[in-house]
């Protein structure tokens, strides 16, 4: 076994040092940072050059939901002390999003809408869509209510504390929904849905989860579908829009935000973990080490050009994927008329095995050319690895462009492919790891890599069955047992 390597005691003069080095800067690691900084720890968060590069809306998650009383998103801005003004700044909109694919154009939002769309476009009779939707809705509650009491992670055996705010236990109370005795997961009718409904269902769940290869866990599922249902979310005006609020608020607490370009390793100086930058031989060293980037990443990182073993904390045999994630810009005249902010693609809701993977796309105003929109395309490329990854890229590029281009006949000229470097390492997109089958929710994600020296390990896949909410737990909660051990 590889442990990290130990430099010489010599070097410790010249080493930088924080409470907490945070490896990422994703949105569970900024959330995250967000906890221990407000808990009075210095906190470093390190971000990789490419990453800090990439244009905001590319930075951004496909789905914003959970206003309210609805979700976590809220929740979680609030926690972190987020002002009101930036808060109210993220608008409720109609539509959760759109699903389009030849002949369908079904828009996805309140409980009665959704079920409407279904019976205008044959998915299901009015009696039996209006039931589908409020099973699919009454689970999803009752998943948010568990969730809003659940520790979520624990660090070694010992369980983290849950910290229910007291407005979501109110909330519990006054749903009236029983969650004892209730069997958890998707109502069994719309659980064994079959053809195009049960294929529309299956595209929404590959683009809202964050999963790899596996599919999520019925609970999982159930919260996923649900929070659709209240509409989406969207900023009204230009940025910051929701990672570059997380970023200020790390910075205006003892948070501090570095850029890492070219390689690095992980090292550790007189029991304290951190990494040394190899193009400076900087080192920066931290009492406790938080992975939040996917270990697979971060050892593909540390290997290149780099003979020595990878340390063991990054080492453990998982399924894997890769979410692409390409810009392309189109001029505002070319935007189909009711086209919605977000679309999922799915490649068929025929075949469920097509061709072509299901896509997601959200659509963000320019912020460097007037009268064009900025459109981010994500799909999961599975069985890839590092060796045929840019040649897969290339060919779902080129089929991706194809898609916008069916969705806008009369482009032409005015939809054009904006070459972005992808991160190697540091990304919401990218690399995708599964679970180990008994992880992810409802179970607890253990954050302990090592003890001595402390390493921690924001686990994106135990929570990438919830998707969009399952960053935002993973980093709240997360963040608090950090900042309860390092206290």
């Amino acid at each position: 076994m590889v442990e990290i390597p130990t430099l010489d005691a010599s070097e410790a003069p010249r080493a930088r040092r924080w409470d907490a080095l945070v490896l990422g800067s994703g949105l569970s690691a900024l959330v995250a940072a967000a906890r221990i900084s407000a808990a009075g720890h210095r906190v470093l968060v390190v971000e990789e050059e490419a990453r800090a590069k990439q244009p905001a809306a590319m930075k951004e998650p496909f789905f914003l939901g959970g206003l309210r009383d609805q979700g976590l998103l809220d929740e979680t801005l609030r926690a972190l002390a987020v002002p009101l003004i930036d808060r109210r700044r993220i608008a409720p909109e109609r539509l959760a999003y759109q699903i389009v694919v030849d002949p369908y154009r079904m828009d996805v939002g309140a409980p009665r809408l959704t079920a409407e769309e279904w019976v205008a476009w044959g998915l299901a009779k009015p009696e039996t869509a209006l039931t589908l939707i409020r099973g699919r809705s009454e689970a999803s509650e009752i998943e948010r209510m568990l969730l809003a009491e659940s520790s979520f992670v624990r660090i070694g055996r010992q369980r983290a504390l849950a910290r229910a705010s007291q407005r979501g236990s109110v909330l519990s109370s006054a749903v009236g929904l029983p969650t004892s005795g209730r069997k958890r997961g998707l109502p069994g009718e719309l659980r064994d849905a079959e053809g195009p409904l049960a294929n529309a269902i299956e595209a929404e769940v590959r683009a809202l989860s964050n999963l790899a290869v596996r599919r999520p866990k019925p609970e999982a599922r159930a919260r996923l579908l649900g929070l659709a249902l209240a509409g989406g979310a969207g900023f009204s005006d230009d940025p910051p829009w929701l990672v570059d609020l997380l970023r200020k608020r790390v910075t205006s607490l003892y948070g501090e935000l570095r850029i890492l370009s070219g390689g690095f390793d992980l090292v550790q100086v007189a029991g304290q973990p951190g990494l040394r930058v190899r193009r400076s031989q900087e080192i920066w060293l931290g009492r406790c080490l938080v992975l939040a980037a996917p270990p697979s990443a971060l050892a593909d990182q540390i290997a290149q050009g780099n003979e020595t073993p990878v340390p063991s904390v990054l080492v453990e045999k998982r399924e894997r994927a890769y979410r692409a994630a390409f810009l392309f810009r189109a001029e505002t005249s070319i935007i189909p008329e009711g086209m919605s902010a977000r679309l999922i693609l799915p490649g068929s809701l025929s075949a469920p095995e097509a061709e072509s993977p299901t896509a997601w796309v959200t659509a963000f105003p320019s912020q460097t050319r007037p009268r064009h929109v900025d459109l981010v395309v994500r799909a999961v490329l599975e069985n890839v690895d590092t060796e045929t990854l840019t040649a897969r890229l290339g060919t779902l590029r080129d089929d991706l462009e194809l898609r916008l281009r069916d969705l806008m006949p009369f482009s032409g000229g005015g939809l054009a492919f904006v070459d972005v470097p992808a991160p190697g390492w540091d990304s919401d997109d990218g690399w995708l790891e599964d679970p180990a089958a008994t992880h992810g929710w409802p179970g607890e994600i253990d954050l302990q890599k090592q003890s001595r020296p402390a390493v921690f390990h924001l686990d994106r896949a135990g929570a990438g069955g919830l998707g969009l909410e399952g960053d935002l737990l993973l980093g709240w909660r997360g963040g608090d047992a950090i900042a309860a051990e390092l206290s």
